[in-house]
């Protein structure tokens, strides 16, 4: 690995809908460790605090005005309306990284530790271009939960979509690790399977994940099946081979009917049934609606990539005006 980097310019940046229960908390957190950070000369006294307001309806944006005018340190970005937690993460990226040599993504909520950045940035000044914040254990997930996320790491290994199983979008990120990750132009995002894609060195960093601070959380279950099936559909084929495997199946199981309906009646042994008869028709049918779901579900990702809309669109940020000075940029 390479010596101590010189370039620490960090900038942290933490997606908001409707958090202003936690925001001064978190906040308060992260520039304590940021202060701290600098202290150590472990990063430029230039880093920033980005939160981006995803079309919050409550104080979350009066809020990170105000604290942005209180300290310089903090910044924000306003969407125009809420285009969903992965854009936001994706905008704070691109605005930020022309300006910093590393950048952390993390939720609001202080779920994940904040007391892990130290962690990640040493990692970072050991070489490493991606540190994955990764959970040690998922005690403060009911049963359901901690049985269905397992259950959806193994199925997307099995698809062979590469990911970090129990980590989620708290990651470090180098410059150059961001400026791959931003080339990726698909509008249907799924960063979890987008950041091992890149590749450079990468390493782990564990932490405890806690309780929410305040507030409810922005994914439940419907929200996250839905976070769930795009992640599969967007990185893997696999759902449409099944369906051509089934419909191979269903063709061998009726040509075998066939054949036994033959020899039953050369045999004299016809029995007339009703209900095997529309049991077969629902049956195929059914099967026949799941099919054409799937491969629409994959033409609909293709109609939304050829339209090529804008991800998101920005009204206001505070983040590039923090680094001038006389109407100079400090870069």
């Amino acid at each position: 690995m390479e010596s101590m980097k010189q370039n620490k310019r960090l900038t942290v940046v933490v997606p908001c809908y409707n958090e202003e229960e936690v925001l001064p908390e978190t906040v308060r957190e992260l520039t304590q460790i940021m202060d701290t950070l600098i202290e150590n000369k472990q990063i430029d006294e230039q880093s920033r605090l980005l939160f981006v307001n995803d079309g919050s309806s409550d104080r979350t944006w009066e809020l990170i005005e105000k604290y942005s005018s209180e300290a310089p340190r903090v910044t924000g970005l306003k969407f125009s309306r809420n285009f969903g937690h992965q854009d936001a993460l994706l905008a704070g990226m691109t605005v930020a990284m022309e300006y910093s040599d590393m950048i952390i993504t993390i939720d609001a909520d202080l779920q994940d530790d904040v007391n892990a950045i130290p962690k990640m940035v040493a990692e970072y000044h050991n070489g490493y271009d991606v540190v994955y914040g990764v959970r040690n254990n998922r005690d403060t997930d009911t049963a359901f939960k901690r049985k269905s996320a397992m259950a959806f790491y193994g199925l997307m290994h099995r698809l062979g979509v590469d990911m970090v199983p129990n980590s989620a979008d708290y990651r470090l990120l180098s410059q150059r690790a961001t400026k791959g990750l931003l080339a990726f132009k698909e509008r249907n995002l799924f960063l979890r399977g987008m950041v091992p894609l890149v590749g450079f060195p990468s390493t782990k960093v564990y932490y405890a994940r806690k309780e929410r601070f305040a507030g409810t959380s922005k994914y439940p279950l419907k929200k996250m099946i839905k976070f769930a099936f795009d992640g599969i559909t967007s990185f893997s084929t696999v759902p449409i081979r099944l369906i051509m495997n089934l419909g191979i199946l269903l063709v061998v199981v009726g040509f075998g009917l066939f054949i036994y309906t033959l020899i039953q009646t050369m045999r004299g042994a016809v029995i007339t049934g009703w209900a095997s008869l529309m049991t077969s028709m629902w049956v195929i049918g059914g099967v026949q609606l799941i099919c054409i779901s799937v491969i629409g579900e994959y033409i609909g990702k293709i109609f939304i990539e050829v339209k090529q809309r804008p991800r998101y669109t920005i009204e206001e940020e505070t983040y590039t005006g923090s680094f001038t000075e006389a109407g100079k940029s400090v870069l």
